[in-house]
Order: C-alpha cells, then structure tokens, then sequence
C-alpha cells in the first residue's frame, strides 16, 4: 500500500471552519455495505437500532494555546506556547520561537499562571507551571485558547465561540488538545432520544494529542508509527461492551479515537480493562475485534484515519463515499459533517 493511494481531490471551499448550528443539523451519509443515502445527524434516531451501544469519548480539551511573555533585560518579548501532553516533571509544549527560550526561565501568562523552563529539547520543551489540580484548570481556561487543528488557525484565529464548539457535551476529563470530532454533533436531546429508542452509551477516555495532525511521510504506509496517546477503558466500561456483544448487539464507536482504544483493549477478542498509552495504527488488511460500525467526519487526504475507515470498508468503498461527499458538497474536517459506516457483515 502506498501513500498515494489515499489520496484524493478536495476543494479547499469545502474545509469547515465553523460547526453547523445547530450542532445536529450537519449532514450525515449513512453508508450500509456498498450502498450509500444522504441525510442529517438529527436522522440517527433512524439509523441506530435497540441494542446498539455507542462508544463515546469523554476527553475534555484544554485550551492548550497560550501567549506568553518572558524577561529580556529590562524589556519582555512575547512567545506563543501549544501545550501537548502531561509529564511527571510538568507539560510538554511546543515554543515560538523555540530557540530564543532559555532553560530555567519563567514565561509569564496572566496575574494567576506562570511557568518555568524545565527541559528544553531541539523539538520541544517542558514547562513547570506555578499552579496544580483545579487552581491550574481555572487559570488556564481565563487565560488559554482552544487549539484550533492547523487548517482552520491558518484561516482564522480561535475565539471565545470555539471553547464551546471545539468540545462535547459529554466532555469530563481534561487531558486533550484535539477534540474527538465526530461527538461533537451531538446535542443533549439528541442523546435522549437514542436512548428512548433503547440505544445504551459507554463512555471510554483517550486524549487525543497532537500528533493526530502529524502527516504521513512514508511511501509504504506499512512502515509508518503512530503517535501515542494516552487512554482508559474501565472495567464497568469493557462489561458494558462484552454484555453487548454477547447479545448479538452492535458495538458502534463515535469517532476514530474511541474506535482506536477499544481496539486496542481487546486483544484477548474480548474487551479487557485498559489503561495506558496506545500507538495502534489501523489500515486495510487489519482484523476487526469488536467494532461493528463507526461514526466519523470526513478525514484528510492521505492520513492515518482514511486509512483506518478504508479498512473498515473496504478501499473501493470508501473511494466512492469521498468522490460523492465532494461531488455533493459535504463539509469537511473538524467543524464538518459526519458520516455513519456498516461493513456489509453489519447490514442486516
């Protein structure tokens, strides 16, 4: 398999950079097997059956941008920090300009949130913050921006709206700095009504990390590795899904993050509890262990995640699914539309 083969043509006027409002009235192509209809996420009543369970993400992002200022002798310059993930010794971030940052150095962000230069790499650095637990949650979101993907803060920058519309409205645990884009077309009545139908919901976490942009750079997408992120699939969460299986029921992940975890805890072909980091990559030609189905948005050209609903599908599939979805305008990335995807052994 090579990278060129998931490739593909898309208008750059089809990149959304702002969610439809409201969050349901975005369009939804539910594709069964080879066949594909058009129609709207408010239509998932009608898609989704009793005894479906829907896998949810329920990561919360952090407004992981902040703009900093540093002492330069008797004046400040200013750097823009991007926060990535936890480490023992504080958060790793991303600087600019990175090379101008001296180790041990306090970046100030307001009156409240400071941070220290702890480590300092060639990439990266990590940063000692001044405040722990709820006292660092609260100055950060006065003081931080929601961290917008690169092609929509090449268009514009984030603003107050996007600390609503770039999270779920099942968003618990912080640790994100992307959101799990496919939840976020859900709205509570929504989540009411499927469970009126009698659709159950389990709730797994995985902080999605910024490498989720990282773009592919080998040829042989085989050889590519995949950024790890940290996630958790608790014992109450795995009976969930193993009861579900075991009743013939289907197992539907909403967005390749929550997809990519459970998959990742059942290696035994059952879901085990899980807690940790997971570098899983999916491609055509992998072998299914509980997914029954998927709810995504529509992916960039040659990523890992046109990979991974590829071998959900099958290449062929998705190659006409993406043809129609550009031919007929749908909405495309982070703030676009959705889709709902059956393998044909899902169908009946």
């Amino acid at each position: 398999m090579n990278l060129s083969d998931f490739d593909f043509d898309l208008p750059e006027a089809l990149i959304a950079t702002r969610p439809m409002t409201p969050r349901s009235d975005a369009r939804l192509l539910v594709v069964q097997g080879a066949a594909m209809r058009d129609a709207f996420v408010r239509d998932l009543v009608d898609v989704f059956r009793p005894g479906d369970r829907l896998v949810l993400n329920n990561t919360k992002v952090i407004p992981a941008r902040l703009s900093g200022t540093r002492a330069r002798g008797d004046a400040v310059a200013k750097v823009e920090i991007t926060l990535l993930e936890p480490r023992a010794t504080g958060w790793r971030a991303l600087a600019k300009p990175l090379r101008k940052v001296n180790m041990g150095e306090v970046i100030r962000f307001s009156d409240r949130l400071s941070a220290q230069v702890a480590e300092k790499s060639e990439t990266d650095l990590v940063l000692a913050f001044n405040l722990v637990g709820d006292d660092f949650d609260a100055a950060l979101a006065e003081a931080g921006q929601m961290p917008l993907p690169p092609y929509i803060a090449a268009k514009r920058a984030p603003d107050a709206q996007d600390m609503t519309d770039y999270q779920t409205v099942f968003a618990r645990h912080s640790g994100a700095v992307a959101a799990p884009t496919a939840s976020l077309h859900f709205e509570p009545w929504l989540l009411q009504a499927l469970a009126d139908k009698g659709v159950t919901f389990t709730e797994v976490t995985l902080h999605v990390g910024a490498g989720t942009f990282l773009p592919v750079k080998v040829q042989d997408v085989t050889t590519h590795k995949m950024h790890a992120e940290w996630g958790e699939v608790t014992e109450a969460a795995a009976a969930e899904i193993n009861a579900t299986r075991a009743a013939g029921g289907r197992v539907i992940p909403v967005g390749t993050t929550a997809l990519r975890l459970i998959e990742s805890a059942a290696v035994t072909g059952q879901v085990e509890p899980w807690r940790g980091p997971t570098d899983i990559f999916i491609y055509p030609g992998y072998r299914w262990r509980v997914t029954s189905g998927l709810m995504t948005n529509f992916h960039l050209p040659k990523s890992t995640l046109l990979m991974l609903v590829s071998a959900l599908m099958g290449k062929e599939v998705m190659d006409r699914v993406y043809a129609h979805a550009v031919a007929t305008g749908y909405r495309f990335f982070s703030y676009g539309d959705a889709s709902v995807l059956f393998p044909t052994s899902q169908t009946d």
